[in-house]
């Protein structure tokens, strides 16, 4: 009994001193992603569209949701090269060759997007969120290290996976976490379009409630109880 007293009494104290530290830290300012392409890799191929959308932000102890996701951000790109898939122009509806003539400067594109990340981060550390991220990051942080003459406004590593911290929260394996799979309590009231813009609106909401759900251990938002 005494060495559980033991545990707990260290247990609780690393807890405080992870929140004292996180209280002294920087806040995590959090930003939906989403990127429209014309194939799978950047380089060969372009980014044609994308959005963020301001999410919410964290402290270590209080999250914060964004109040309507309409602090947002999107853009349409020149082509980088010329080559393409015919298959992803069919999903994003994107006229390539309407952007070959009007699409902005990626240098121009990028750099402008690090300035309103940073702006709206504040003294915050900005955290791209996606689900799942690795799409949407590899494109991204590709286009602001090659173009952006600030560089990633999200460092090399400050990112959050929403299908990962569904997977976790529901305990479940990341193979069953895909968006068809989310509780209906954690879904959004948008729809999924395929327009960047929508897209990130959409998984902003989505972001904000898994942040706020306890998952399966603890307790659904609005008070029902997890399984």
């Amino acid at each position: 009994m005494q060495l559980r007293n033991e545990k707990m009494k260290q247990s609780n104290s690393a807890e405080t001193q992870l929140k004292q530290n996180a209280q002294e830290s920087l806040i995590d300012v959090y930003f939906s992603a989403d990127v429209e392409t014309d194939g799978p890799i950047p380089g060969p191929f372009s980014m044609l569209s994308f959005a963020l959308v301001y999410a919410g932000r964290f402290d270590g102890v209080r999250f914060e949701r964004a109040r309507d996701f309409d602090e947002a951000i999107y853009r349409e790109l020149k082509p980088i090269s010329d080559e393409y898939q015919e298959e992803a122009l069919q999903v994003n509806g994107l006229d390539r060759d309407r952007l070959c003539r009007e699409g902005e400067s990626p240098i121009t594109v990028m750099t402008d997007t690090s300035k309103w990340v940073n702006a709206i981060a504040g003294e915050g550390r900005p955290v791209l969120v996606a689900y799942p991220l690795s799409f949407d990051w590899t494109w991204l942080y590709w286009y602001f290290v090659r173009y952006s003459s600030l560089g990633s406004p999200f460092s090399h590593s400050r990112c959050f996976d929403l299908k990962t911290a569904f997977a976790v929260k529901a305990d479940i394996p990341i193979a069953q976490a895909g968006r068809k799979e989310l509780l209906p309590i954690l879904r959004s009231i948008r729809r999924h379009t395929h327009h960047a813009l929508d897209d990130a609106k959409e998984q902003a909401e989505i972001f904000a409630n898994i942040f706020e759900w306890e998952g399966v251990h603890g307790r659904y938002p609005g008070g029902a109880a997890g399984r």
